[in-house]
C-alpha cells in the first residue's frame, strides 16, 4: 500500500464517488492527462451539496457501480474544489438540465486525480459482511447517491480489506497498479 492509504486522518474528509465503469472507469481516469479530470454530471441535490463540502486534499474511493460484482477499485484526491458544472447548460450534452437557465448552472463538479488503483476490487458483497462497515452509507438499503461521505473508521476498514486481498499495489500505470505522484505526502 502506498503512503496515502495507510490510515485515515482526523484533519481530512473522506468520500466515495460512484461511476458506472461502462460510462467512466478507473482506467479512463488513469488514461486522462495527469490522471486528472472533472467529476461532472451529478444531478442530485444532496450529492451536489456533498461535492460542495469537498476540500482540496480530501480523498475519495473510486467505486465501480455497474456489473455483476460492484466494488471500490481505487483512491482519488480532490484537486479542485466545487465549481459550476457547465454540462448542465449544454442542450447537446447527456447531462443537460433544462432547469439551469440564464447561463448559470445550479450544479457543481470537482476535479479529481487518480492516486491509487487496486489490483483487486474491494467488493460490495465482501463489505456487506463486515460489521465495522454496517453504518457506511454505501451499505444502507436505499442509499443510491453517487457521492457519499465516508467516515475515517470506515475508510480504514476498507483499506484493511484492500490490504488483506492484496488489493493495492505499486507499479507503472498499467491496469491494476498505481504509482503515486512525485512529492505526494498523503
Amino acid at each position: 500500500m502506498t503512503e496515502l492509504s495507510k490510515t485515515g486522518s482526523p484533519n481530512r474528509q473522506y468520500w466515495l464517488l460512484k461511476a458506472d465503469p461502462e460510462t467512466f472507469s478507473i482506467d479512463d481516469l488513469w488514461n486522462a492527462p495527469g490522471r486528472t479530470t472533472h467529476w461532472d454530471g451529478v444531478r442530485n441535490f444532496q450529492a451536489r451539496n456533498f461535492m460542495r463540502e469537498m476540500k482540496k486534499g480530501d480523498l475519495a474511493f473510486f467505486y465501480h457501480s455497474g456489473g455483476s460484482d460492484p466494488g471500490i477499485v481505487g483512491i482519488t484526491e480532490i484537486v479542485r474544489e466545487a465549481y459550476p458544472d457547465p454540462t448542465a447548460l449544454d442542450p447537446k450534452h447527456p447531462y443537460f438540465d433544462p432547469r439551469s437557465k440564464g447561463g448559470e448552472s445550479t450544479w457543481s463538479m470537482v476535479d479529481v486525480r487518480g492516486l491509487e488503483r487496486f489490483s483487486q476490487p474491494v467488493k460490495l458483497s465482501e463489505m456487506r459482511n463486515r460489521p465495522e462497515l454496517a453504518g457506511m452509507p454505501l451499505l444502507v438499503k436505499g442509499n443510491r447517491l453517487s457521492v457519499q461521505k465516508v467516515g475515517a473508521a470506515e475508510w480504514n476498514a476498507v483499506l484493511a480489506m484492500a490490504k488483506e486481498s492484496k488489493g493495492a499495489s505499486l507499479g507503472p500505470s498499467e491496469p491494476g497498479t498505481s504509482t503515486p505522484e512525485p512529492g505526494f505526502s498523503g
